[in-house]
């Protein structure tokens, strides 16, 4: 007989009848052999009887007891719990098999297994308000989907479904936070980076409630649910934020820096229940530099509007920011909005506003055209919000280039920068530019500007394909290209090569 027939036959046998008890090894066994096929096999086996098991409810319930003073059926129940408890064991450990389609079904079994004990408990009901959901059982899952030696987002993405459940959603923020400590501790500091990566393909899609309203779906169908933690909004949240903040407490590689500063703002500040909390992991992004401070702008924005923080020297940190490369990073567009918003103040003095339209205007000679097409907008904007910084534009007698400008380009103090003692001979620069749309966008300082702004959002993500396919999609109007007809070899009008030489 072939081998999963074996095992039906010897399920049928242990749930037909107690003598045959001792046969549950014959199931337990092939979930430690080598061969994805035999394990497969055993575990759906295994699957099958402790479900009807927890059904029929002939699992122990509560803590498990060392003493003999049981009766028969107590003491079957007993060592039926026992052998439950080796099958999770096992089961948590295929969740580290080589094969997925082992790791996959070791993973549904566990929540399967979840499911059944959060509708047939065994933890022993000693008051109404006991907690029956199998905490225990469902950190054995989350330890493994957050192996420290593997990518395990593929896993982790066929476990999403589970965490549509408020419950589930809530013990997995708790196993995680439990998880990172007792992790990361050991690292002495140091990233894990496969670790660290599946802690946020598990965490970084979670869907948080809005509104308590909206929590109805648990798995524990529990006549109390009123009474505990589980159905009040405020709880999830601080779970969320616990979890989140131990997450950000220890170093990362730099890809999920980005990572992590790309969702902050959108999925995780609105739900947390302190929001400045995250200030020293976005100082810290700030201060790194590059890509990773243009990214914890976003953050550091809504905290400083939404939030009212305090943060000293920003406009200097962020006037430090403008270097070649902000016209050609693939955040270009998030970065430019902000920093519009942020110099939206009318408030602003008008030397730290020169001074970014000098640096601005200044790393413009070096920018692509589709940057050109969005910034000369942004700094005529600037005008417009800021008319006494007007005298960059009309000053006649300044400076015409970069050897009489007496603007400090390497000044990090946006105040000693000297910028409104300059000219814009940058844009006048641009005028001559071979690109003839952004020639025209550089020629509108040369009238005065209108009182509306620009509205630069379609600009932002502005890129070098889009300009391409609008100059190949240019109908082109006939032109005469020769005012007289041409005549003899070289064409001229009295040609003497035409008297002595025909071109037939």
């Amino acid at each position: 007989t072939s081998r999963p027939a074996e095992l039906a036959a010897c399920l049928e046998a242990v749930l037909g009848n107690r003598s045959s008890a001792n046969r549950v090894f014959e199931l337990l066994e092939p979930l430690a052999v080598r061969e994805p096929e035999h394990i497969v096999s055993a575990a759906r086996a295994c699957s099958r009887l402790f479900g009807a098991l927890l059904e029929r409810r002939e699992l122990f319930v509560g803590p498990l007891p060392e003493q003999d003073a049981y009766s028969a059926q107590d003491k079957y129940r007993i060592w039926m719990r026992h052998r439950y408890r080796d099958c999770v064991g096992c089961l948590g450990e295929l969740m580290g098999h080589d094969s997925f389609q082992v790791k996959e079904l070791a993973l549904c079994t566990l929540m399967k297994f979840v499911e059944l004990e959060a509708q047939y408990p065994l933890i022993k009901i000693e008051w109404k308000g006991t907690l029956t959901f199998p905490c225990d059982l469902l950190k054995v899952v989350v330890d493994g989907l957050l192996p420290s030696k593997e990518d395990a987002s593929l896993l982790i993405s066929r476990f999403q479904e589970y965490m549509e459940y408020d419950d589930v959603r809530y013990f997995v923020m708790k196993a995680v936070t439990a998880s990172i400590a007792q992790v990361m501790q050991k690292t002495k500091e140091r990233p894990l980076p496969f670790y660290q990566q599946n802690v946020f393909s598990l965490i970084s899609p979670i869907n948080m409630p809005n509104k308590e309203s909206e929590m109805v779906k648990f798995m524990v169908k529990q006549d109390n649910r009123e009474e505990l933690k589980l159905s009040k909004l405020q709880a999830h949240r601080h779970v969320f934020e616990r979890m989140w903040l131990t997450f950000l407490k220890h170093k990362l590689p730099t890809s999920l820096y980005k990572k992590v500063l790309v969702i902050l703002h959108d999925s995780v500040l609105p739900y947390m229940n302190e929001p400045t909390l995250m200030m020293d992991f976005l100082t810290v992004a700030y201060g790194i530099g590059g890509a990773i401070s243009l990214l914890a702008l976003n953050g550091l924005f809504i905290l400083i509007h939404q939030h009212n923080l305090e943060y000293p020297d920003f406009y200097k940190k962020l006037y430090n920011l403008l270097d070649p490369s902000i016209y050609h990073v693939k955040y270009r567009g998030r970065f430019f909005h902000l920093t519009d918003l942020f110099l939206s103040s009318s408030h602003l003095p008008a030397y730290l506003v020169a001074a970014f339209i000098k640096r601005l205007s200044r790393l413009a000679l070096t920018a692509p055209p589709e940057a050109l097409l969005m910034i000369i907008p942004f700094i005529c904007n600037l005008f417009r919000r800021h008319p006494a910084c007007r005298v960059l534009v009309h000053r006649p007698g300044g400076p015409a280039d970069m050897s009489e400008d007496p603007y400090v380009m390497e000044e990090e103090e946006p105040s000693e920068s000297r910028a409104l003692e300059s000219s814009l001979w940058e844009i006048q620069s641009l005028q001559n530019h071979y690109y003839p749309d952004v020639a025209k966008a550089a020629a509108v300082l040369n009238q005065s500007l209108s009182e509306m702004e620009d509205d630069i959002s379609g600009l932002l993500e502005l890129s070098a394909y889009e300009l391409f396919d609008k100059e190949v999609k240019k109908k082109a109007v006939d032109v005469p290209l020769e005012f007289e007809p041409v005549r003899g070899l070289f064409g001229k009008k009295n040609d003497i090569f035409a008297e002595h030489f025909s071109l037939d």
